[in-house]
């Protein structure tokens, strides 16, 4: 089996293939299933026992609309929806963009209850709302403030006024994965495991002994690169290859503007510097022309006579 260019054991749970065989496939929804148990630390009487996939192409009501396009989007045994989402990088309105897919799951939960009238027969939808949640895998830093350090956050629709929920009906949910660092043997529960599992899996050569769970060990062995047919690698291959491409597009942008910063920086250094001389300059010569007042105002000769021939203010002259 051909997998040249590719020297890691497992596969890079950031490539679009990663992600949608783990968590976007069916026959793998054991996956999803164990990481929202674990994200979302539900009791035993709400935890989660089975999920549908569900289209993940949402479309607008009218042609102009912007439609919708989810990397994962599923519903559980209480027809909760929920939206998972791999991001890559830092996008412009980001936060507006997971609000606007919230829309979707919200809107077409009326799609069964639109007044109707078939016959002598009529019904209604009564606006009863089943939870949403929005979830992102961030592979980049949401916030920048320094005190936002948790790795999970959790929004939801609160009151301004009172400390508590307006609705419990929609929740976004942000993991901000360069920000868990932690190592092995500091994981604790079911999520750490899972965000480590998602972080460092490319770079394993064994599954830790630390993620013992059985979930983990059908992970890892379908995550192993040498037992993918052809068509399979092939497609890992080019999955990987976009994922490279995409962070050195990045990367590239990130060093030109760089270098672009560094050459502005070198330009006003240097217009800084000659005014600095320039000042320094005149600074000596003030002090220069102070000598030559003192000298002349030992001779008695007139505040008005030093101004003029030193060309100071008669108010620094008398200073002196």
């Amino acid at each position: 089996m051909c997998s040249e260019g590719i020297i890691e054991r497992y596969i890079n749970f950031y490539t679009d293939f990663a992600f949608k065989k783990f968590f976007g496939t069916p026959a793998n929804k054991e996956f999803l299933i164990s990481f929202l148990n674990a994200l979302l630390n539900l009791d035993g009487e709400n935890i989660i026992t089975d999920i549908q996939h569900l289209n993940s192409e949402k479309l607008p009501n009218i042609e102009s609309d912007r439609k919708a396009i989810y990397d994962v989007y599923c519903e559980n045994q209480k027809h909760e929806r929920f939206v998972v989402e791999m991001q890559k990088a830092s996008q412009i309105n980001f936060k507006d963009r997971t609000l606007f897919y919230s829309t979707f799951p919200i809107q077409e939960q009326a799609e069964k209850g639109y007044i109707y009238e078939i016959g002598d027969k009529k019904g209604s939808w009564d606006y009863q709302l089943k939870k949403v949640y929005i979830i992102g895998v961030l592979n980049f830093t949401l916030d920048k403030e320094p005190e936002h350090t948790n790795v999970i956050t959790h929004a939801r629709l609160k009151y301004d006024e009172y400390d508590c929920e307006y609705s419990n009906k929609l929740e976004f949910i942000n993991i901000e994965m360069p920000k868990f660092k932690k190592k092995e043997e500091e994981l604790t529960n079911m999520i750490d495991k899972w965000l480590y599992a998602i972080k460092n899996l490319y770079h394993l050569m064994d599954r830790p002994k630390i993620l013992r769970e059985a979930i983990f060990k059908k992970l890892f062995n379908l995550a192993e690169i040498s037992k993918y047919n052809s068509s399979e690698l092939l497609a890992y291959r080019d999955s990987l290859k976009d994922y490279r491409d995409y962070y050195n597009t990045i990367y590239s942008a990130k060093q030109e503007g760089e270098e672009i910063g560094i050459e502005k920086g070198r330009k006003e250094g240097r217009k800084e510097g000659i005014e600095e001389g320039r000042k320094e300059e005149r600074e000596k010569a003030y002090q220069e022309k102070l000598e030559i007042a003192k000298k002349f105002k030992s001779m008695n000769i007139s505040i008005d006579q030093i101004s003029i021939a030193t060309g100071l203010s008669k108010e620094d002259i008398e200073k002196l």
